[in-house]
């Protein structure tokens, strides 16, 4: 179900995998466990019912057309077959529906206009208690040989690698080790805003919860009550947008804006995205991709994603602008499809909705503002620490060359024991003249689709 939504990459499926292990372990915990089956959900659905004597199915209410149409599915066979459905908003703050009926369809919804929408509806519920060992006893206990049965897969059983070198864990434990971690910070909580985060520290500048919240193994109502705790015994704490509060309500606004607005992981046939021509140049797209570019700020952010399956948001930022509108002009249907792939914190609405913003396709309009790829990275690690790490063959660069390595002398090349255009590639392009050809391309865009 999920392949044939999504393309999913090595680091996301072990993320998933470890996650499904957690859950096993925790159920076991509580005198449960954790049955996983393999195959198409309707087929699934049809071959269990009367076997297992299933009377009623629940699932997430979801806002992504796939999940929408899982459940109509789900209700037809509920229908049909005997068993009630029970989907609940679990995923989301709010019930994105109620938002969209609040906003009555125009005019359309603008981040403004839907945190006034946020005011009128007030707090989000107030998260569902966790289960107890109580609430099993009237479980019946598997048959045995069941749960060995229907096992959590293992990467071998799914064809995936079994080396995994994110460091990132997936599964509640984790998710909620992390949060009492971050929280215990109230300083930092309260103070928090989301510019003054260093997208080159060598270590996560934000809380990195974002792939338990993406997975399911958080919830977010728990982390938005929590904050209104420490919020509430602080003098003074930072407000939405930039806040850590505000972030939640980021996520949210994305949810909302997908469920209603036709194809919006694509260009055409999207009402609230700019047409654009961009170029179509698989050569260039792959050496984005593949941390190949030639500018080691770009490159030692891919390269954290390719490894790690996370990178920070301005990192995103960073080269997501350099693929679109800042440098290469590529479409950013074709970085949505690569983060999609790579980042464990992927998501149809949050995924799509960032890169329409980010190559200022729809949301945002100051598209004047471009990323240096040499001057953005050096402002907060003029040392190239990062850098350093993620592309250890650069990583005897004297500082000052160290984002512009072709700029040292061959004599100094050699001392650094790699030379550019050998061992390192030479800049792609010419960051200033592309830019600014890129920045003319889209003022007539804008200007001729605002006519």
């Amino acid at each position: 179900f999920l392949t044939s939504s999504m393309h999913i990459g090595a680091l996301r499926w072990h993320f998933l995998l470890q996650s499904l292990e957690d859950l096993h372990k925790n159920l076991g915990q509580l005198g449960s466990c954790l049955l996983v089956i393999q195959g198409e959900y309707e087929t699934v659905l049809r071959d269990h019912v009367q076997q297992w004597n299933i009377t009623q199915v629940t699932l997430d209410a979801e806002m992504e057309p796939f999940y929408k149409d899982m459940e109509a599915n789900i209700r037809r066979l509920g229908a049909e077959l005997g068993f009630e459905v029970l989907s609940l908003v679990g995923h989301s703050l709010y019930n994105t529906q109620r938002i969209l009926d609040l906003n009555g369809g125009s005019p359309p919804l603008t981040y403004k206009r839907f945190l006034h929408i946020l005011s009128l509806l007030g707090d989000p519920e107030v998260p569902v208690r966790n289960l107890t060992a109580e609430d099993f006893q009237r479980c019946r206990a598997p048959e045995p040989g069941l749960a060995e049965c229907y096992r959590v897969p293992l990467p071998v059983d799914l064809k995936i690698s079994s080396e995994s070198l994110s460091p990132w864990r997936g599964g509640e434990t984790e998710g909620l080790q992390r949060l009492e971690q971050h929280l215990t910070d109230q300083g930092w909580v309260t103070s928090f805003t989301k510019p003054r985060t260093i997208p080159n520290s060598l270590l996560p500048s934000t809380t990195g919860l974002s792939p338990y919240f993406s997975m399911g193994c958080l919830s977010v109502r728990t982390f938005f009550y929590r904050l209104s705790n420490i919020y509430a015994q602080a003098k003074h704490h930072s407000l939405p947008p930039l806040s850590l509060q505000g972030q939640l309500l980021w996520r949210e606004f994305f949810y909302t804006v997908a469920s209603a607005t036709p194809n919006f992981t694509q260009m055409a046939g999207n009402p609230i995205c700019l047409q654009i021509s961009w170029y179509k140049d698989a050569e260039r797209l792959h050496k984005w991709k593949t941390a190949q570019t030639g500018f080691p700020w770009i490159d030692a952010i891919m390269t954290q994603l390719r490894q790690e399956g996370w990178i920070h948001h301005l990192a995103r930022h960073a080269v997501a602008c350099f693929l679109t509108r800042g440098d290469l002009w590529i479409s950013w249907e074709e970085g949505m499809k690569v983060f999609e792939e790579l980042l464990l914190d992927a998501d149809y609405s949050i995924n799509a909705g960032n890169w329409m913003w980010l190559s200022a396709s729809a949301f945002f309009h100051q598209y004047t503002r471009i990323f240096c790829p040499v001057r953005f990275g050096k402002r907060t690690d003029p040392q190239g620490n990062y850098i350093r790490k993620y592309l250890p063959i650069l990583k005897n660069f004297p500082s000052k060359y160290i984002y512009e390595p072709w700029t040292a002398s061959e004599e100094e090349q050699k001392q650094a024991g790699c030379i550019i255009g050998q061992d390192y590639p030479f800049p792609m392009v010419n960051h200033k003249e592309a830019s600014d050809h890129n920045l003319q391309l889209m003022k007539q865009v804008r200007e001729e689709q605002h006519r």
